[in-house]
């Protein structure tokens, strides 16, 4: 058995308080930032999604809203119910009601400082040239420079070519 990841976990864990509160899929909590954006996810979070008796879908969004920033979210509501069905893939909110409130952001993990990291041994820095996605990139180039300096531990093997 591998380890797995806690996200993988979470619709496990907290599946039976998320449906408790209204959530089919707990994903709209944990995604809530890519499905409304940066601009909407720092004032808002879903609190439940309420469907008639019966139905998993025509529901209402319940959200929770910073105080000032209500009279906004109301008015790109129609573009929140857009996204939200988007994600789901059907129209499964019809609706979008709104509480005043307080949101308890996730904040963002500072980028490491590069600064004080160690150079990407030269060996391994040619390979990585070669992977077309700046993101993975970055991660490999992370990756390889927590890689302990040790001698005979200079290089690692690639099975093909990576194309993003």
């Amino acid at each position: 058995m591998r380890p797995r990841a806690v996200a993988e976990m979470l619709p496990d864990v907290g599946g039976a308080a998320f449906r408790r509160f209204g959530f089919v899929q707990s994903s709209i909590v944990s995604r809530w930032r890519e499905i409304v954006g940066e601009r909407y996810a720092g004032v808002s979070a879903p609190e439940s999604i309420r469907f008639p008796p019966g139905s998993r879908s025509g529901g209402v969004l319940n959200l929770v809203v910073e105080g000032a920033h209500a009279a906004v979210m109301q008015h790109v509501a129609p573009e929140i119910v857009e996204r939200v069905n988007r994600f789901f893939g059907y129209q499964a909110v019809i609706r979008v009601r709104f509480r005043q409130g307080l949101v308890q952001l996730a904040r963002k993990a500072q980028p490491p400082r590069t600064s004080a990291a160690r150079p990407v041994p030269a060996e391994l820095g040619e390979s990585l040239r070669e992977v077309a996605d700046p993101e993975l990139r970055a991660c490999l180039e992370a990756l390889a420079r927590s890689l302990p300096g040790r001698e005979g531990v200079a290089t690692i093997p690639v099975i093909g070519k990576v194309k993003g």
